[in-house]
């Protein structure tokens, strides 16, 4: 067996992904807080779409990516397949996406959560394997089955208890402490995941095809910050609950006005009885 490192680059890389992590789940649950605000069906499915892309694409599949920039096999060099790793970004978005629809739309239930939250879970699960599926070793990669099945019951509870914040954390501070519990459950997936992953050496590979993960990562940051940069321009720009209910309120004011206005302005006897009497 070749021994294999999950920290090449020390405390780095875990401390950024899970930095990175915490702040794709920040930004899906303050968009999924105003799935709840939008009062129209565009509007929800709009917001629920920047959501999956925070959380699936930020706070999940980034992290994954990140956190592999750490995987070393001591004497082999490391590729990832391109496509394998994009069909696992797409993964990650689709899945979430689709457990936020299941759970967004309509009334939220404990049993719409629990059933979103497994077969999100199983997505999620899906992505981290597919993910590791694009790594290229000198190498047989092989997984312990109990390990794998434990990362998949993280992968299902933390996809739950996902859901289950989109639907009750509104306040700033409980956002960033289920954003910051989320974090630490998305990590946990994956550093359990990846301890089951053991590497039988064979003999070395010239001319190994696939990216290097710096190659890959200026692309991936670039893109991140944009997708970031999107998201808040989103949510500033966005009306907020308290937008929404100003503008009713301001526009009811503005009609009631109108109609004492136009009330006040019709002749006597072209008013209701009672009125005529009350004068």
């Amino acid at each position: 067996m070749s021994e294999v490192q999950h920290f090449a680059y020390g405390p780095i890389t875990p401390i950024l992904a899970y930095a990175v992590s915490v702040l794709g789940s920040l930004l899906g649950l303050t968009c999924t807080k105003r799935v709840r605000e939008a009062t129209t069906t565009g509007s929800k499915i709009w917001w629920l779409l920047l959501a999956a892309w925070a959380l699936g694409g930020t706070g999940i599949w980034t992290m994954h990516f990140l956190a592999m920039l750490g995987f070393d096999v001591v004497g082999s060099p490391i590729r990832f397949d391109i496509g394998t790793t994009a069909l696992s970004a797409v993964a990650a978005v689709v899945v979430v996406g689709a457990g936020l629809l299941f759970v967004g739309l309509g009334r939220p239930t404990a049993v719409k959560i629990i059933v979103g939250g497994f077969f999100t879970g199983l997505g999620v699960a899906g992505m981290h394997y597919i993910g590791t599926a694009a790594l290229r070793v000198d190498g047989d990669i092989q997984h312990d089955r109990s390990l794998v099945i434990a990362s998949i019951v993280i992968a299902v509870v933390a996809a739950t208890v996902a859901l289950w914040f989109t639907v009750i954390v509104s306040k700033p501070a409980y956002l960033f402490a289920s954003a910051l519990l989320m974090g630490l459950a998305v990590c946990g997936m994956h550093y359990t995941g990846m301890a089951a992953m053991s590497v039988r050496a064979h003999e070395p590979t010239f001319g190994m095809h696939g990216a290097t993960a710096s190659t890959m990562l200026l692309p991936i940051i670039v893109l991140v910050i944009l997708v970031v940069i999107a998201l808040f321009y989103a949510l500033l720009s966005g009306p907020s609950g308290e937008d929404v209910s100003a503008r009713a309120y301001l526009a009811q004011t503005q009609q009631d006005r109108l109609d004492e206005e136009r009330r006040a302005a019709e002749p006597i006897a072209g008013r209701p009885y009672r009125q005529r009497t009350q004068r």
